[in-house]
């Protein structure tokens, strides 16, 4: 017996010995795991990556820029229901255990055990604490080392943390599929919802996901989606979270997912909502634009937007069909299987042109083709597996001219197994249509602001990213006119001052031969008021006028509203030889809509950050008084307009006035079909390689351009009156249909007088030619004839009666 107890204790001796050479070599082991743990207060500071939103002046959600989708919900606003979710699937005891579930791990540990070997992954009993250690602090490894600096941080973190504050770095931080981060980015993408109107069985799902967002994807693996989301809500009824009766109810629904697209999410703003990440990038930087949660309203006016779009593509369109022939099909594809639609399915179309589908021509006679058009894809991402046919007829397709003339039969165009694109017609009949080989833009404007409401920057973004409206540096033409004649009013000059067009010699330097400027058709129409040379574009005539001013003072105010800050100071500017953009000459019509007030062109209203702090503010009005928070019977604070005056309001009206007789009777007179007061202006550069217009009413301001994007002729007749003035009318028409006309607003201490239209002369009201022309105080219409340029021809200034000036242009000796 002595013996069995000196063994006994022998054995005991040996036990204590190993067991503090374990506990030493346990110690020293965690002690050398500590040194390399992450810092975990680093986690009071922590502020997760979250995707900035921009919203349209509306408040539609118009794109989400971000790396990691997510928005960041304080733990106060994510629902209880929520929050109870996420406990049943992932952790029950999370309100009673230290950080760390000991049972949970030992039943881990013993799985392993029996699956070593077997090549199958390590589970684990996480709990929502050591989740939040190792998406924060660690890697996703599975290795018992992390496992265990997991455990050590979650029980440091458990002491420096309250459970709120652990709960909500979970909820935001935690993957949930499809790249969405975190419960109230997931709710959005998922369900199309606030996390605040989801439904229990929307809830269970997303507390069934973490598990294994790829495992339980909603289209890929329903079953299995739907089989784990029951299981979450039976784990709910089994915690007392909800009824037994709605368990059953909300286990019966179907899995509802609506996928939100990615990309833009109001219609037709692609170009708009690219040219604000530039800005942003710009301002602030990529990491704060993707990362930093900013939200941004913009200037963008969805309906205007859609109906600038459209406008700006029929444009296009129209100009195609009338002058462009067909350039083959999109792609060609074999269709002898029976099922010609997972083959359509595969080419690749533009998908921001919806009126639009692709379609595949199946059979061919001389009348008419049988095409296929592009199966849907549903809600799972599958194709239907509905095929529909449709007829194209030849006398649909007459502009597709072949070899210079329109075919005669349907196989001159197209042949089976074409790919093409059709759109349907009001009757229900479908058409041949192709991407236009010309390019354009349209900028709409509030010329009282600067604030751009619609901008569209090409045909297609998804066939071409370049935005014309505000990348593409462009010849003006004759739309850069106007501040010529706006310098010469503002420096004396008046609408009746009368210019000699004729030929004229302008000397370019040794060696070089003399410009002669020729206007628009080659002829010469004698002395000409200042509003006619507005009106009929006259080139000459603004030659000989930025020659009299001398091309230094037309070039400062190309600078001062903002066209073109480095001009020469050549006479060929004044024809509007220089480039611009078409935002840049969008804004600087503004200027002269709006009384002469200076106007930058934005995109952005407001930007918060993430605590919803404003961090900009688009207001050109100062209000010092504005900031009062109670009222004391003071007045009603004034704001100040602080923006710079850079043009003379009277020679704002008086420029005005003159580019509303574009329109009654000049090269624009198609745009009268706008029914209301409209100034304006065409734009055509050498050899019809650009056409413009840019116009406005006193509400808004429209910059219209068309022309290839490597420049090259469009053809004779490609003016600014015939290819852009019509996309403008049929915008603004649209734009305006429901808004009362106004009128342009006369500023005070200007005189209306009425004059002889072709003279400049003071004339009785009601005689035939007269008009009421707007002369500033100290002028009025000559009483005799003055010739700008004509001093240049005879060597000296002469007054000539308007006998004398129409003899200056007749004869076989006339000054031609």
């Amino acid at each position: 017996m002595r013996l069995f107890l000196k063994f006994i204790g022998y054995l005991f001796g040996i036990s204590v010995v190993l067991g503090l050479i374990a506990a030493a070599g346990l110690w020293i082991y965690l002690n050398d795991i500590t040194k390399d743990l992450p810092d975990y207060t680093a986690l009071k500071d922590y502020e997760p990556p979250v995707m900035t939103r921009v919203h349209a002046a509306d408040g539609h959600l118009m794109y989400e820029f971000a790396r990691e989708r997510r928005l960041f919900i304080p733990i106060q606003a994510i629902p209880d229901r929520v929050k109870q979710a996420f406990l049943s699937a992932e952790d029950k005891n999370f309100y009673e255990h230290i950080g760390i579930d000991p049972w949970g791990i030992g039943r881990a540990v013993i799985t392993n055990v029996r699956n070593s070997g077997s090549g199958r992954r390590l589970v684990g009993a996480s709990t929502i604490t050591q989740q939040v250690a190792k998406n924060f602090l660690l890697t996703g490894e599975q290795k018992y080392e992390r496992k265990i600096k997991e455990a050590l941080l979650a029980l440091r973190i458990e002491q420096a943390f309250t459970k709120e504050e652990i709960l909500e770095l979970y909820l935001n931080e935690i993957y949930l599929g499809v790249g969405a981060y975190g419960v109230g980015a997931a709710s959005l993408i998922l369900f199309d919802k606030s996390v605040h109107e989801l439904e229990l069985e929307e809830i269970a799902y997303l507390a069934a996901v973490p598990k294994g967002p790829s495992n339980y994807h909603p289209y890929r693996y329903r079953d299995r989606a739907i089989e784990r989301r029951n299981w979450v809500i039976d784990r709910m009824v089994e915690n007392g979270y909800v009824t037994v009766q709605e368990g059953i109810e909300a286990k019966a629904k179907p899995l509802d997912v609506k996928l939100r697209p990615t990309g833009n999410l109001v219609k037709g703003s692609e170009y708009f909502s690219e040219a604000v990440r530039r800005q942003l990038a710009g301002q602030y930087g990529e990491e704060k634009l993707y990362e930093d949660g900013l939200s941004v309203r913009t200037s963008l006016d969805p309906e205007m937007q859609l109906k600038a779009r459209k406008a700006l593509r029929d444009g296009l369109v129209d100009f195609d069909h009338k002058r462009g022939k067909w350039r083959g099909p999109i792609s060609t594809i074999e269709i002898t299987s029976s099922d010609w639609g997972a083959a359509l399915a595969k080419v690749q179309t533009l998908n921001d042109v919806p009126e639009w589908t692709s379609a595949v021509v199946l059979s061919v006679s001389n009348q008419k083709a049988v095409v296929g058009l592009r199966p849907k894809r549903m809600a799972n991402r599958k194709l239907s597996t509905e095929r529909v046919r449709a007829d194209l007829s030849l006398s649909d397709m007459k502009w597709a001219r072949v070899n210079g003339r329109a075919p005669r039969n349907v196989q001159e165009v197209l042949s089976p197994g074409d790919v093409i694109y059709v759109q349907r017609q009001a009757s229900g009949k479908y058409v041949l249509q192709q991407v236009p080989e010309v390019s354009g833009a349209i900028v709409a404007m509030d010329p009282n602001t600067g604030r751009v409401v619609a901008l569209v920057g090409g045909f297609s973004y998804a066939e071409s990213q370049f935005n014309r409206a505000t990348q593409a540096w462009r010849q003006p033409g004759s739309v850069f006119k106007p501040f010529v004649y706006a310098a010469a009013l503002d420096n004396g000059y008046t609408p009746s001052s009368v210019v000699l067009d004729a030929p004229v010699e302008i000397e370019q330097g040794p060696g070089q031969a003399p410009w002669k400027p020729q206007n628009y058709g080659g002829k010469f129409y004698g002395p000409s008021t200042l509003r006619t040379g507005i009106e009929l574009s006259r080139n000459v005539m603004t030659v000989r006028l930025a020659q009299d001013m001398g091309m230094d003072l037309v070039a400062e105010y190309a600078r001062s509203f903002g066209i073109d800050d480095n001009m020469m100071p050549v006479l060929s500017m004044s024809l509007g030889a220089g480039e611009t953009t078409v935002m840049r000459m969008t804004a600087a019509y503004s200027m002269m809509a709006n009384g002469g007030r200076r106007v930058q062109p934005t995109l952005i209203d407001r930007i918060q950050n993430r605590y919803g702090e404003t961090i900009y503010q688009n207001d050109q009005l100062v209000c010092t008084d504005c900031s009062e928070e109670y009222w004391n019977n003071q007045g009603e604070p004034e704001l100040i307009d602080t923006r710079e005056q850079v043009l003379d309001p009277m020679t704002a009206y008086q420029i005005t006035s003159m580019m509303e007789g574009v329109v009654k009777r000049g090269t624009a007179t198609s745009v009268k079909a706008v029914g209301r007061p409209v100034a304006g202006k065409t734009g055509t550069t050498n050899d019809e390689r650009d056409a413009w217009f840019v116009g406005f009413t006193p509400e808004l301001t429209v910059g219209v351009f068309v022309g290839y994007d490597t420049p090259r002729k469009m053809g004779r007749g490609a003016t600014g009156g015939q290819v852009a003035a019509p996309i403008f009318t049929a915008f603004m028409k649209d734009a305006l249909k429901d808004a009362p006309p106004l009128e342009f607003r006369v500023p005070n201490g200007l005189r209306l007088v009425s004059i002889n239209r072709r003279t400049g002369l003071r004339a009785g009201a009601g005689a035939p030619g007269t008009i009421l022309e707007s002369f500033k105080p100290g002028t009025s219409p000559p009483d005799s004839y003055s010739v700008i340029g004509f001093q240049d021809e005879i060597g000296i200034r002469q007054d000539l009666s308007p006998e004398a000036g129409r003899a200056v242009m007749s004869g076989t000796g006339g000054l031609y």
